[in-house]
């Protein structure tokens, strides 16, 4: 067994913090930051989920308003110890090229596409902590035969959790965090060609 490498090992007994993901330029792209651990992801990302997320990063870009900016695979430092990265974020902060993590309270909407080693987080541990943190939208997105299925939540900021809100396959319809419509048919290719 071949030893770790050493930015691999944590800085202090108790894990790694958020502002320690800005010193890791030895990381694989797309480490996160889960209770203090990093989580790498290690499988090869599937063709459906780049082509879904590319179509969807452009879609909301054409419909977002002037003061909304979408970002792809950026980080948000939720507290401490937790910093994770959603495939694509909506916010109203304006472009900054130097950024390279948002505040819970800049972002507006959290988008995930569930891949197999991401389900668990995705549906379980980042739904609980995007909600602890205040963000008041978060769709993840399932592959359904190779059609998306969009999950949308909202924050009901009285419990800190977030609740469905539907279900959309085909097209999705949603007043909030901006009118936004999408016929979801056509993020993804059709398996049929």
């Amino acid at each position: 067994m071949t030893a770790l490498p050493d930015w691999m090992r944590p800085p202090r007994a108790e894990g790694w913090y958020a502002e320690d993901l800005d010193h890791l330029p030895e990381a694989p792209r797309h480490t996160e930051l889960i209770d203090g651990a990093l989580v790498f992801m290690m499988s090869p990302q599937r063709s459906w989920h780049g082509r879904l997320v590319t179509a969807l990063t452009t879609a909301l870009m054409a419909q977002a308003p002037t003061g909304f900016e979408v970002e792809r695979e950026m980080t948000i430092r939720l507290d401490a110890r937790n910093r994770p990265e959603p495939d694509l974020l909506l916010t109203d902060l304006p472009y900054d090229p130097d950024r390279t993590w948002y505040a819970p309270e800049d972002v507006k909407l959290v988008v995930e596409a569930v891949s197999p080693e991401s389900a668990h987080r995705d549906r379980t541990v980042k739904l609980r902590k995007y909600a602890e943190a205040g963000i008041p939208h978060y769709w993840r997105i399932e592959d359904e035969d190779g059609a998306p299925a969009v999950h949308v939540y909202e924050l009901d900021e009285p419990t800190a959790t977030h609740v469905p809100v539907g279900i959309f396959r085909g097209s999705l319809h949603r007043p909030v965090p901006f009118e936004i419509n999408l016929n979801l048919d056509k993020l993804t290719p059709s398996r049929s060609g």
